[in-house]
């Protein structure tokens, strides 16, 4: 590998060197840079050179450093964004235990007639969020015991996280986030050029750092994706101890189960001293991009200054749009029955699973399960040989042991049974099916 370097030259000169190398396809994605110490006699330069160089290279999201294994070229962003967004095939026959997509009768249905057509801004002077909609979602907070102020609404539940870190955090910085973890949040880390430093889940929810330090903490109060786990509040209470002895650290909350959720809300942090989101998509719909932000009041000035900057305002629209469906849900009922026919799928397969394997997995609540396999690739095969299309863990893992994510809002009753089977055969699968 040393002829694609030139000889000498300082950290900025190498970095470059190697970063167009890679931008030319030299060096292709999965390829190992050589040793910092190897290198740096190559190049007939200090070790703290080359050390430099590629610490420069990592905070451009071009390599990724992986402890004993090397300093690994990434995959360029669009490519990384491609693959973590790109439209999952489903072979004809197989049921989709894989997209994370919602039951769509468990949704609200929206339905105007020719009276309720939404008022059309036609100036480019809007400002301000509905307080229709603001309003509900106070309302909502308070019912779960938490006053945090107004809230603000933004572009889905990324777009405020990515307002949030884009204000907070500077290029390079550390962000500690849940293992198992949400594979788009690991895309927008390595798109705004921060290092995911993983953290543990248990049964209680993330557990707290042992070590080290960062500039922020993205955590899942409730249903967390891929576990279903909830945030204890002996677990809650832990972090806002360690959060107040860290006030650099911002904790930033995403409640992306919300309504939809049986658990208690139990914040990681006090006062106004971190960030609360929650995305309407799960219990409104997954194309109603909107999302509701209260927390730190100077952190949310920043956010809409860069809103402003950008998009500028939330469409009216969809926010009337969603206020309307919000509430008629809550007239009608819906939340809770979409409430109580996920959590009855989830325990009743927990239910079979555990009496198959003689285990105790933790019935959690949301969307998903996370199983525990010897080996992703033969459980995924042989699942997808009894008709599941199931998903791998590598993409939610940074740390973790092999596991396998389902998601339930494609099962009905009557398929429990055989799907508990299969997951239980599909656990113990240790080889690679032909």
């Amino acid at each position: 590998m040393t002829s694609l370097y030139a000889k000498g030259g300082g950290a900025v000169q190498i970095a470059e060197q190697i970063a167009a190398r890679i931008k030319d396809g030299g060096l292709r994605p999965g390829e190992l840079l050589p040793p910092v110490r190897q290198l740096a006699v190559d190049l007939e330069v200090n070790p703290n050179t080359v050390a430099s160089a590629y610490a420069r290279l990592r905070d451009a999201g071009l390599v990724a450093t992986r402890g004993r294994a090397g300093t690994v070229v990434l995959e360029p962003p669009l490519a990384a964004v491609s693959a973590a967004y790109m439209p999952r095939q489903v072979p004809a026959g197989m049921c989709d235990l894989a997209s994370g997509n919602l039951d769509a009768a468990l949704l609200p249905a929206l339905a105007l007639g020719a009276a309720e057509v939404f008022p059309q801004q036609n100036g480019y002077d809007i400002s301000g969020d509905l307080p229709v909609l603001t309003g509900l979602g106070r309302e909502w907070l308070g019912q779960q015991g938490v006053t945090l102020g107004e809230p603000a609404v933004f572009s889905g539940a990324l777009d405020a996280m990515e307002k949030a870190l884009r204000c907070h955090m500077q290029p390079g910085a550390a962000v500690w986030v849940e293992d198992p973890c949400w594979p788009p949040l690991l895309t927008l880390l390595r798109h705004l050029r921060l290092r995911p430093l993983p953290l543990a889940m248990d049964e209680q929810g993330c557990r707290l750092p042992e070590n080290g330090a960062a500039g922020a903490v993205i955590l899942t109060p409730r249903a967390h994706n891929p576990t279903g786990a909830s945030l204890s509040a002996q677990r809650a209470q832990q972090w806002r101890r360690f959060l107040s002895e860290n006030p650099q650290c911002l904790a930033i909350v995403d409640d992306f189960w919300g309504p939809l959720s049986q658990q208690p809300l139990h914040l990681p942090f006090d006062g106004d001293r971190g960030l609360y989101v929650l995305s309407l998509s799960k219990f409104l719909s997954p194309d109603l991009r909107i999302a509701l932000a209260c927390g730190n009041p100077t952190l949310l000035q920043a956010m809409r200054a860069d809103q402003y900057i950008s998009e500028r305002w939330v469409s009216h629209i969809l926010q009337q749009i969603a206020a309307r469906l919000w509430g008629k849900a809550l007239q009608e009922g819906q939340l809770q029955r979409a409430q109580q026919a996920y959590q009855a799928r989830r325990d009743e397969l927990v239910r079979r699973l555990n009496a198959l394997n003689h285990t105790a997995l933790a019935v959690g609540e949301g969307l998903h399960l996370w199983l525990p396999v010897r080996s992703e690739t033969a459980a995924a095969q042989l699942m997808a040989q009894r008709g599941w299309l199931v998903q791998g863990g590598e993409p939610f893992r940074l740390k973790g042991d092999p596991a396998i994510r389902i998601s339930l809002a494609n099962v009905v009753p009557a398929q429990l049974a055989p799907l508990a089977q299969d997951l239980a055969d599909a656990m113990r699968a240790s080889a690679a099916i032909n």
